[in-house]
């Protein structure tokens, strides 16, 4: 004897297998002297993504605005998600020059060149 309909767990499942956090996920690796990160942003153009160096965070945002096409459309299962969706690092202070940015098949990678540490060292001559 059935006693939940099957669609609902179905819908149980995926609701609980499915990420409801930040779309953006990311990989972040140090290589060459050089931060690397790589961030899926699928189904979304070079256009409709900004990336922005703000008081040491580095900032990315995408929008995917609606698309209004339902008309004569009964659908069963309606996934896609549309808005902005925005991630941010800190990385301190940095040469924002010297930042760049790809985007190839629904991912960005940025790279971050390491800052050379300065040597915060003075010698102080004595006097006579």
């Amino acid at each position: 004897m059935n006693l939940i309909p099957r669609s609902y767990l179905d819908d149980f499942f995926d609701d609980f297998v499915t990420s409801k956090g930040n779309d953006m996920k990311c990989d972040i690796y140090e290589e060459n002297n050089v931060y690397h990160i790589d961030v899926d942003v699928p189904g979304f153009d070079k256009k409709d993504i900004s990336i922005e160096c703000k008081d040491g965070y580095l900032t990315i945002t995408a929008k995917k605005e609606v698309v209004e096409d339902s008309k004569g459309k009964n659908y069963i299962r309606k996934e896609r998600k549309y808005g902005n969706y925005t991630r941010s690092f800190y990385l301190g202070e940095l040469d924002t020059d010297k930042i760049e940015a790809k985007f190839v098949n629904g991912t960005l990678s940025i790279s971050v060149p390491k800052e050379e540490k300065q040597e915060n060292k003075k010698v102080i001559e004595i006097s006579e």
